[in-house]
């Protein structure tokens, strides 16, 4: 392990990868735990899948960087997986792993985009790897109730040659996806793909992950 710490962190730091891309997961309030758990298993199930590594081999680095993170407040966000680079079939199929075994960290506390959008800012900026291209990608079943106008920060990370997609899920508040549209969605090419529900969730994430990652229009 120390070894690894002497010599993972610089590895990696030198490794240029396709594409950095921040999973922002929404915690708050509204989602309750069986809501929470069906993120969790769409994003491994997504990441499981072969054609999720497929698109990841399409780059010219064939490789990509993946963090996530959950958030609720203005303030209240916790990184639950680090940055990761996955290149192959072990290190995706790991990276799953990581993500059905995570914790919820956060239980409530408001609904801030514009406090996650900023907070992925950060993320992004202390990355430990050089991308070709960086992402967040918001997922929520709300709109912006606390924090600053999520507009402002959606610009100022578009100013950074950062793109923003979403992925509202509309089972509380069928007009989210026109909301993520115009309000949070950001950058050249940045879309919106809405689950019309929890349970369709896992469909939706890995269309828009084969979106992202293969860097298609």
């Amino acid at each position: 392990t120390l070894a690894c710490l002497a010599f993972c962190a610089p590895a990696m730091a030198q490794r240029a990868v396709d594409l950095e891309l921040v999973l922002a997961v929404d915690a708050s309030g509204s989602v309750n735990q069986q809501r929470f758990e069906l993120q969790q298993e769409g994003y491994a199930a997504a990441f499981r899948h072969p054609r999720v590594l497929a698109a990841i081999r399409s780059g010219p680095n064939q490789a990509i960087a993946v963090t996530m993170f959950q958030w609720t407040g203005p303030s209240l966000q916790r990184v639950a997986i680090p940055w990761t680079i996955i290149r192959d079939d072990a290190s995706t199929q790991a990276l799953a792993d990581a993500i059905d075994a995570m914790p919820r960290q956060l239980f409530g506390g408001g609904t801030s985009i514009s406090g996650a959008i900023d907070f992925a800012v950060g993320v992004l900026a202390a990355s430990p790897v050089k991308g070709t291209r960086r992402i967040i990608d918001i997922s929520g079943d709300g709109a912006n109730s606390s924090g600053r106008p999520v507009t402002r920060a959606r610009d100022a990370a578009v100013a950074l040659d950062i793109r923003i997609n979403g992925l509202p899920i509309l089972s509380l508040e069928p007009g989210l996806d026109d909301y993520y549209r115009d309000n949070v969605i950001g950058g050249p090419g940045a879309f919106v793909i809405a689950a019309d529900g929890y349970e369709s969730f896992a469909v939706a994430i890995l269309n828009k992950l084969i979106l992202e990652i293969a860097a298609a229009p």
